[in-house]
């Protein structure tokens, strides 16, 4: 190893802790690195061959691109982070950003530092369809890293601090983009995590970008209250301390802290006060030595200060679920505003401010290298069920929704009937809690009782209540249960369950669906070629017949497994409606365009039957904008059909005769009306109907007939037949009425009721 790296490089300004750690053995010496302990050692070399690989590279400051894995590598240390930690810290970026390889990592540095440095590069070289994707993927993968071991987001957590403190030189759009990132994701984990002093500066620093004049103007105001602020808080430490000393309290330290900027914008938003109005914008902090001292300190406090009614909070007895425990108190200050409290034991106060950095930066015995923590641990089961229900979300926007809505801040927190504690998120229902315990109970739930009387299931929950769920063997989910639940968790249960007891059913619907596309002929044969296995592959789905079922279920397009089917077959060629008719098609395309020359001036909707007898096929309902065919009948002329419609299967080709429709017949555009069924599934509740026949009234559509069809707990089949000008106006109606909430589905269907 170079000699002149081992020394501080004069291109970079090394903190005094690594300049310590390189200098550690005297650099005079040529085999400086066999005096090295084996910690220091790691660290040496984790940050020499990162400042070799980075060499020339440059941030977007313009200064030396080492200068981020340097401050990174420091947050670890604070946070009292392993040799192996603070090493990844150093090599984060090497794979994304340079040539190495996370083999050589491992060859390099070992097992532990190589699962570390994995978990937190993005797959930056694949090809994603979308940013989404992307970002998507990219979280799975970070999830699953931090099952074997959470430091990975540690390393992530400090990744992410030190580009938001220097995101300043980033284009807009990609400040914008990263800190809604952050605020959304990165700040929740931290919190998740118990990193105080990590979530409060992200939170900031992503206010600051996102809202930055609400940002400069609460900056602004709290700095000018900060003399007076402190002069009042300095008074109110004074009296305190003597009055603990008085009763014997061993008071370790009392002091004052604003609150950080974000947590005050979110107060003035839920409030919807201005700043003048938000009183409580600091808060006093008192250490003391045991429990015990922490409740009779409180009753000190509440001896002084008048408390307020409904401000009290034991997190002690109840921590929160990131291991949080302290006592929070509202009281009135000498000056008539509220002002808040919080009491705490040093190891309270050292959890509150590293959280889970705290079992390896404080704990009292052990070696301080043992500091793998994995999901199994008690106080990750909000990651161990995002892990369990991840694999079913197939839509990158749904699952990164998905992983919002769990990491939500503020739980609350109810008991089972054994005393067990269960954190859920607000709003939760009983069946949220039903299948927060497990999957069947919550499949099974019957009903349910809360403090001892029985209630609807959708009764919402609050803090403190006792909830017994009552299951039956016969019983199952609802549809409706969708129309309450809160947890992300428990909607995809519930989805999971209705797909899979209605599988054959989806499954043939999505057969039904692919064929009237593809035409019957070679379909079979279709469904088992490997082409479409890599279909099923590329859309996450473990065989076929899944990805049929969720074709017919909804969860997929029809066109989204077209495309898929394109890319796969790398064809230049469209998809033919119907295979079968693909050489006659070809050769009617020359006769078409001339009929289509001579016919300019007819008014006929179809080129090709001029001065024929026709009629419109009931059994696919064509209608403009889709591909169509004639038949020769014996009594009714040419009876004119899509293309790939199961009635031409066994047409002889003398009596099919190549048409199309007339783009340019007024009559066709403006005035003619086609008739079509179709089926809409949705969940059954009063007005959906309405709702439905408001969107189509709202585009000028006219509805012939509608029947709907229900079941106690099952949805509601509605047939409607509908007057539509072309193909493109009924996709258009399609999208308006997905639109709905409670659409499960929605298609056409080819019979026409007369």
């Amino acid at each position: 190893m170079m000699t002149t790296v081992i020394n501080s490089p004069t291109d970079v300004k090394l903190p005094e802790w690594l300049e310590n750690c390189l200098d550690c053995s005297g650099t005079e010496s040529p085999d400086v690195e066999k005096n090295r302990t084996g910690d220091t050692d790691l660290i040496c070399r984790a940050f020499e061959f990162a400042y070799n690989l980075h060499k020339g590279q440059y941030r977007k400051s313009g200064e030396a691109y080492i200068c981020h894995p340097v401050a990174v590598a420091g947050l670890l240390r604070d946070l009292g982070g392993s040799a192996a930690m603070i090493a990844a810290g150093f090599l984060h970026d090497v794979v994304e950003d340079t040539n190495v390889t996370i083999d050589e990592i491992e060859q390099r540095f070992g097992t532990e530092v190589r699962l570390l440095v994995e978990g937190v590069t993005k797959l930056s070289k694949f090809n994603f369809k979308s940013k989404t994707e992307s970002q998507a993927e990219n979280f799975r993968r970070m999830f699953l890293a931090m099952a074997q071991d959470i430091r990975v987001i540690v390393v992530k957590l400090a990744d992410r601090l030190h580009n938001m403190r220097t995101l300043e030189h980033l284009a807009d759009e990609k400040r914008q983009r990263i800190a809604l990132e952050t605020r959304e994701i990165f700040a929740p984990l931290a919190n998740r995590l118990g990193i105080w002093r990590f979530k409060w500066e992200l939170e900031d620093l992503s206010f600051k970008y996102l809202e930055n004049d609400a940002y400069r103007q609460i900056q602004q105001y709290v700095a000018e209250k900060r003399t007076l602020r402190e002069e009042r808080l300095a008074d109110v430490i004074e009296t305190l301390r003597h009055r603990l000393l008085d009763a014997g309290i061993q008071c370790l330290d009392i002091s004052g802290r604003p609150k950080h900027l974000y947590s005050i914008y979110q107060k003035m938003q839920r409030q919807n006060k201005e700043f003048h109005e938000i009183y409580d914008v600091a808060a006093l902090r008192i250490t003391v030595k045991t429990n015990e001292d922490c409740y009779r300190a409180l009753a000190m406090v509440h001896d002084a200060f008048r408390p307020i009614p409904g401000r009290f909070k034991d997190y002690i007895g109840l921590p929160k679920a990131n291991r949080y425990q302290s006592l929070h108190t509202g009281v009135i200050s000498p000056w008539g505003r509220p002002l808040e409290v919080q009491i705490r034991t040093v190891e309270m106060h050292q959890i509150a401010e590293y959280g889970i950095a705290a079992h390896w930066k404080y704990k009292e015995t052990g070696s301080s290298n043992n500091t793998r923590i994995t999901a199994a641990d008690e106080k990750f089961t909000w990651l161990r069920q995002l892990l369990e229900w991840q694999s079913d979300l197939k839509d990158a926007q749904e699952y990164l929704e998905s992983i919002k809505d769990n990491l939500f801040e503020d739980d609350v927190y109810v008991f089972t009937p054994k005393g067990d504690v269960i954190a859920l998120s607000p709003g939760s229902s009983s069946v949220d809690f039903a299948y927060r315990i497990h999957t069947e109970v919550g499949n099974h739930c019957a009903g349910v009782r809360v403090n001892g009387r029985m209630v609807p299931l959708s009764t919402r929950l609050q803090n403190g209540d006792i909830v017994e769920i009552i299951t039956q063997k016969n019983s199952h989910p609802s549809l409706d249960w969708l129309n309450f639940v809160r947890t992300s968790a428990a909607k995809n249960r519930i989805k999971q369950w209705y797909k899979r007891s209605r599988r054959e059913e989806n499954v043939c619907r999505g057969r039904e669906l692919l064929e009237k596309e593809l035409g019957k002929t070679g379909f079979e044969s279709l469904l088992k070629s490997q082409s479409m296995d890599a279909v099923a592959e590329r859309c996450n789905y473990h065989s076929v017949e899944d990805l049929v079922a969720a074709l017919g279920y909804g969860e997929v397009t029809l066109n989204l497994l077209l495309n898929r089917w394109r890319e796969v077959v790398k064809s230049q060629q469209p998809i033919a409606l119907a295979p079968q008719f693909l050489p006659k098609e070809q050769t009617a395309t020359k006769t078409l365009r001339d009929a289509t020359a001579i016919s300019r001036s007819n008014d006929s909707p179809i080129v090709g039957v001029e001065g024929l007898m026709y009629h419109l096929s009931g059994c696919c309902t064509p209608i403009p904008g889709e591909g169509i065919i004639g038949v020769v009948t014996r009594s009714k002329g040419i009876s004119i059909h899509r293309q790939g419609c199961h009635n031409l299967e066994d047409v002889e080709c003398e009596r099919l005769v190549p048409v199309m429709w007339n783009s340019t017949a007024e009559n066709t555009s403006r005035f003619q009306s086609y008739s079509v069924n179709i089926q809409i599934e949705a969940m059954d509740r009063v007005g959906i109907l309405k709702d439905i026949l408001s969107r189509l009234s709202d585009h000028g559509i006219n509805v012939r007939h509608a029947t709907v069809k229900t079941a106690n707990g099952q949805p509601a089949l509605m047939d409607l037949g509908i007057d539509i000008r072309d193909r493109s106006q009924l996709e258009q109606i399609f999208t308006q009425i997905k639109k709905l909430s409670d659409i499960i589905s929605i298609r056409r269907v080819g019979q026409i009721d007369t």
